[in-house]
């Protein structure tokens, strides 16, 4: 399994018990969706390893305690505290048309109600306070807030987004 086939689910922050339970801080609103996972992929020296899920539940309401097969003391433990889980892409659940995962709007093309075609979605900022759409137009990079108020419909059949943005925004870039 190849890193660009997963996403990102969360991180084991720290042991549980001498038993070799960890606690994982997961990445996610609704981690009440990933309580009973059979395994997931841990991310050990930049490779991805599966690994089987004896047993699971919330610990304290954000974190989630799991006793993975195998892992059965302190050592095993601490070799994977600080690693970062994932699962494959498929195990995302499905998102109402006007909603989107980062990754899936890659390649999509922005336009702007006043402003016209704007360009391509390269990536996704989401290191700011405020994600931002990063679109290349010829070579120019055009930074957009993803904001509910600029985004005016998501067009995933014609892999399209459609936003109005404040006057003089995208001329900034220009």
């Amino acid at each position: 399994m190849l890193k660009k086939d997963c996403f990102y689910l969360g991180k084991i922050v720290k042991k549980y018990s001498f038993k070799g339970e960890l606690l994982i801080k997961l990445d996610t609103d609704e981690p009440e969706i990933y309580e009973d996972l059979e395994s997931v992929f841990i991310d050990l020296r930049n490779n991805l390893v599966p690994f089987f899920i004896e047993s699971s539940q919330f610990h304290k309401s954000e974190l989630l305690r799991v006793k993975f097969e195998d892992i059965d003391t302190e050592e095993d433990a601490d070799a994977l505290i600080k690693c970062d889980l994932y699962l494959p892409l498929e195990f995302l659940p499905k998102l109402d048309d006007d909603k989107f995962y980062f990754h899936e709007i890659i390649g999509f093309t922005v336009e702007d109600v006043n402003f016209g075609k704007v360009g391509i979605v390269k990536s996704v900022n989401d290191s700011t306070a405020q994600a931002l759409f990063e679109i290349d137009r010829d070579g120019i990079e055009i930074l957009i807030p993803m904001n509910d108020a600029f985004i005016k419909k998501v067009d995933k059949k014609k892999k399209l987004i459609i936003v109005d943005t404040p006057e003089g925004l995208i001329d900034l870039y220009l």
